[in-house]
């Protein structure tokens, strides 16, 4: 499926490389946000640098959300 601007969203475990040190939880919530983002936009770059910014801010304003051992490395 390809979305505006003929670019793929993330899925199944694939995402923006960019995120590969980034904790699950993080990982998980950005990529999530990006490709929303990436429908409404298109723009790969700042979906993912949005994703990222946006996932962190969530687990700062919702620390109960975190996976439970999860010290937000």
């Amino acid at each position: 499926m390809l979305w505006k601007g003929g670019i793929m969203p993330w899925y199944n475990g694939a995402y923006p490389p960019s995120y590969k040190n980034q904790p699950v939880h993080i990982r998980e919530k950005a990529t999530e946000i990006a490709n929303e983002i990436l429908k409404e936009d298109g723009d790969e770059g700042i979906a993912i640098a949005t994703g990222l910014k946006k996932a962190r801010e969530y687990f700062e304003e919702h620390p109960e959300e975190k996976p439970r051992g999860s010290n937000g490395d």
